[in-house]
């Protein structure tokens, strides 16, 4: 149930493409306590982006997940931002994470829904 999506304007390196999935992966199932197994993650590079006026490596990620801990946001956006920083060489400040937190009933799975 958890989705993380990553949007960034660099093109990652054949290595990247093939870790850095997986990476995430981990690491939201480890930030939330969640098993894996349900965890998706979609990452898109090469994509068009400027962050204050510049082309400069920037990063756009979005977590959804059912029972997103609100008051949990801040250590959230510090460990994404240090794994997307120390994988892609992208400075903390070009990165932004929106947080959400659906309605049980408002996320499908499996032919039926959460709620």
């Amino acid at each position: 149930m958890p989705l993380l999506t990553l949007n960034t304007n660099l093109a990652l390196s054949p290595g990247q493409r093939d870790t850095l999935p997986a990476m995430l992966s981990a690491e939201v199932s480890r930030l939330l306590g969640k098993p894996e197994s349900y965890v998706m993650v979609i990452v898109e590079d090469n994509r068009l982006m400027t962050m204050g006026g510049t082309g400069e490596g920037a990063a756009y990620l979005k977590l959804k997940s059912l029972g997103l801990p609100e008051n949990d946001t801040p250590n959230l956006s510090e460990a994404l931002c240090n794994l997307i920083s120390d994988t892609l060489d992208i400075a903390t400040d070009r990165i932004y994470i929106e947080f959400f937190n659906p309605p049980r009933h408002m996320w499908g799975w499996n032919r039926g829904t959460f709620g």
